[in-house]
């Protein structure tokens, strides 16, 4: 199993952003995302985007927080409701 590996920056989460992981999950069951300084640093502002990213993939997605790094999965069922 394979991790992909993205940067999320002082831009944020955008139309861009999402089309990459959309894309980076063809390939990966895993993105390891790092939150760039340029983006906030606060534990809030990283538990915000992983929110925002899951409710932009989908239901198929869950994360979890490392520090400054959002892990995203992708499962094969709906995991969320």
């Amino acid at each position: 199993m394979t991790v992909g590996l993205s940067q999320l920056g002082k831009n944020g989460i955008t139309e861009g952003f999402i089309t990459s992981l959309q894309n980076d999950f063809k390939k990966h069951v895993s993105i390891r995302i790092s939150v760039l300084s340029g983006a906030g640093r606060e534990r809030e502002k990283v538990k915000k985007y992983s929110e925002e990213i899951l409710d932009k993939l989908g239901k198929n997605y869950t994360s979890k927080i490392i520090g400054f790094v959002i892990i995203v999965r992708k499962w094969r069922k709906d995991v969320r409701e």
